[in-house]
């Protein structure tokens, strides 16, 4: 009796406590058993819940609490192996959800291959990108322009697009734990998967593929005024041969897999862009202001000084194109939560647009101070003397356009593999690498033998689309993921930026467009 006074319950028998044991361990088996399928599937069930007996009276449970324990601990032992083959986190496919396969196929992929690349590499490979056949074209822009125009359009288009390249940078792993290897998936991010995708991919084609064709021509160019220069006396060689000689170089290139397998390439580029330029206003210098060198515009016309105007435009726009690659360069670069990618490219970067200055300023103020209006589209084309240091020149740009074509082409390549690996369900190797690149490469080498019009292209291409890929998109993603304050420093800075990019990409085309027209005129068409 006191029994029951001191516990507060009435004296039970050993099958009731059984009993009671019974249903504690089936409504603890039932609640483990739903923590189990909210932690392996991704969705809750909708399903409604079965129907259960009332839990226990609290003090049956706290009779048997001892032997619960067990039996919960028995029970845990035994889902263990099936909550981690279940978990996400926990099973055998990465972190990420993708598949064994699905991450075989991405380490195959050209951007994703390799992630050891220094900082340095992103110096040579920003700098292959950059300084190119833009370059020899400058004095040209400078004549079209005149010396405060020209001068003022250089100077702010290096400032803008140092700031827009290091926005891209900066953006390219803003999300802890993912890095936007391709310009496309920073796009898809700041848009949505369907606009991002539409945005970006159109006009990073159109620059890529669009550099690829004036670099068969600028190749092609280069190397038949080498062999006109070292061999006055031989017999004249169409274009269209040299064109189809230089092309033959990238179809042995493009087998290279990834950018880190073309880093001896591009730094043979860069150190060949920073050479020829310095021979180009070496030579300048050396050759000196000609006599009656005239520094008015070029068009004697109304028209013609407007048309102009608008593609000198273009030409400096397309002398600034290396936003379209940078987040493919800087996916090459190693990655930690303590060590981002983004300070070692960023030093790349700067590194780059020193040269870029030092080749680009030189060879523009001195190329116009020495010949005025009467340059051509390629300075060196102007330049006839010393021979030899001509000659060795255009070599020198034939193995930098050979540095450059291949890293425009890889993202190319990137592409083309995904679709037809990833949609097309072709099996990836060495046969598919080679079919698809060759094929390109011939694209790309029938349209520049079909269109070899060096200064037209330069314009158009550097208007329609290096404008929104390199002056204005990286400044619209920028507001649209990080929302500065509004009528802020960094909110004017954006829209400036954009509205200037904007009227560059709706006018400069106009220009190359009619050069292209016009140059169209009097060529026959593979003659």
């Amino acid at each position: 009796m006191s029994h029951r006074m001191e516990i507060g319950r009435p004296e039970r028998s050993h099958d009731d406590q059984c009993k009671v044991l019974e249903s504690s361990v089936a409504h603890l088996v039932f609640l483990l058993s739903r923590s189990i399928k909210k932690r392996s599937l991704p969705r809750a069930s909708t399903a409604p819940l079965p129907l259960l007996p009332p839990p226990p009276p609290l003090w049956s449970l706290a009779t048997s609490l001892s032997i619960a324990q067990v039996a919960a601990a028995s029970i845990a032992m035994a889902v263990q192996p099936s909550m981690e083959t279940q978990a996400p986190g926990n099973s055998s496919p990465p972190k990420d959800g993708r598949s064994a396969e699905e991450k075989a196929v991405e380490d195959w992929l050209p951007i994703n291959a390799s992630r050891n690349a220094k900082w340095w590499y992103s110096a040579f490979h920003n700098v292959t990108a950059m300084v190119g056949a833009g370059v020899l074209g400058l004095p040209y822009a400078m004549s079209e322009l005149g010396w405060g125009a020209g001068i003022a359009v250089l100077v702010l288009s290096w400032v803008i697009t140092l700031y827009t390249l290091w926005q891209m940078v900066e953006m390219h792993e803003m999300v802890p734990g993912r890095r936007f290897d391709r310009y496309h998936e920073l796009g898809q991010y700041a848009f949505g998967e369907k606009l991002g995708l539409w945005i970006v991919v159109p006009q990073q084609l159109i620059v890529e593929v669009g550099v690829n064709i004036v670099y068969m021509v600028t190749g092609g160019t280069s190397l038949k005024k080498f062999h006109d220069t070292v061999c006055e006396d031989c017999k004249s060689i169409k274009l269209t041969y040299f064109i189809m000689i230089f092309a033959s170089v990238h179809f042995v290139l493009s087998q290279l897999p990834n950018f880190n397998s073309i880093s001896g390439v591009s730094l043979a580029a860069a150190v060949m862009s920073l050479s020829y330029s310095t021979i180009a206003w070496g030579a300048s210098v050396d050759k000196g202001k000609l006599e009656d060198v005239d520094y008015s515009l070029r068009a004697t016309t109304t028209p013609g000084k407007v048309f102009g105007f608008l593609g000198a435009l273009g030409t400096v726009a397309f002398a600034y194109a290396g936003h379209n690659v940078v987040l493919e360069i800087q996916a090459t670069i190693p990655s930690t939560p303590e060590k981002p990618s983004k300070k070692p490219m960023w030093r790349g970067v700067v590194v780059a647009y020193i040269v870029v200055a030092v080749c680009y300023f030189p060879v523009s103020l001195v190329g116009y101070w020495a010949f005025g209006n009467r340059v051509d589209s390629d300075i060196l084309i102007t330049l006839s003397r010393p021979k030899w240091l001509i000659a060795l020149a255009n070599l020198m740009v034939v193995i930098h356009v050979i540095g450059s074509y291949q890293i425009y082409a890889m993202p190319v390549f990137d592409m083309i593999e995904t679709v037809l690996v990833k949609r097309l369900k072709f099996p990836p190797g060495l046969t598919l690498r080679l079919i698809a690149r060759t094929v390109y490469v011939a694209f790309t080498m029938f349209i520049a033998i079909t269109f070899p019009f060096f200064d037209g292209l330069l314009s158009f291409f550097g208007g329609f689309a290096f404008a929104p890929t390199t002056y204005f998109l990286p400044c619209i993603m920028w507001l649209a993921i990080y929302k500065p304050k509004r009528f802020g420093l960094s909110w004017f800075t954006n829209w400036i930026c954009i509205v200037l990019g904007v009227l560059l990409m709706v006018l400069a085309p106009i220009g190359g467009l009619r050069n292209i027209i016009l140059n169209a005129k009097t060529y026959k068409f593979y003659q």
